[in-house]
């Protein structure tokens, strides 16, 4: 799941408007972009499963996707969107974050480590949705509609009747952004 946690972004920009959208964006994805140097350095990884494509991975990232690395991770996050936004969105922020966790209990085969390093070789977890991409394709698909329902009538809201225009065509160019992401996600 990588879409999906852009359409939380969407979603919650539309009831947070002092946090900018990259900021969200980012944040949805930040444990990911943690991910690369982890990766690089040699200490995490992707492998396909089977005939790889969309869901059929297996990941080893036991330090940016153990529950306490993420809980770090939303911490320093939220600490920093304190000091930018402050306390309200520093909270929002690292809640975002740790949504990205929360998603990924869900869809992950059990790959998910409580500890970073898998410390203490407790059971992994994942609640496997993975195994079944038709399920794991509509619950992206929900996340993304919901998200960009709700972006669209927080533009239109935010911007008034001088502004429709812009309103509409920002609200279009978020849900192409959000659906074009689920179209790579599903077939990249």
């Amino acid at each position: 799941m990588f879409a999906g946690h852009f359409g939380v972004a969407a979603a919650v920009k539309s009831k947070t408007t002092e946090l900018p959208l990259w900021s969200l964006l980012v944040g949805t994805q930040l444990l990911d972009l943690v991910y690369i140097p982890f990766e690089l350095a040699g200490l995490e990884s992707i492998e396909p499963i089977g005939d790889g494509g969309y869901a059929n991975i297996m990941v080893y990232a036991f330090y940016t996707h153990s529950f306490i690395g993420a809980l770090l991770i939303s911490i320093i996050a939220a600490f920093l969107a304190k000091i930018f936004w402050g306390k309200k969105s520093g909270f929002i922020m690292g809640s975002v974050v740790f949504s990205h966790w929360i998603l990924d209990l869900i869809v992950h085969r059990p790959d998910l480590p409580i500890l970073p390093g898998n410390a203490g070789n407790f059971p992994l977890m994942g609640l496997g949705l993975w195994e079944s991409v038709t399920a794991t394709f509509l619950l992206e698909f929900l996340l993304l509609a919901v998200g960009a329902i709700l972006y669209f009538r927080y533009t239109l809201k935010a911007a008034g009747p001088e502004r429709r225009g812009k309103a509409i065509a920002a609200g279009c160019v978020m849900t192409v952004f959000l659906f074009a992401s689920l179209g790579f996600d599903a077939f990249a």
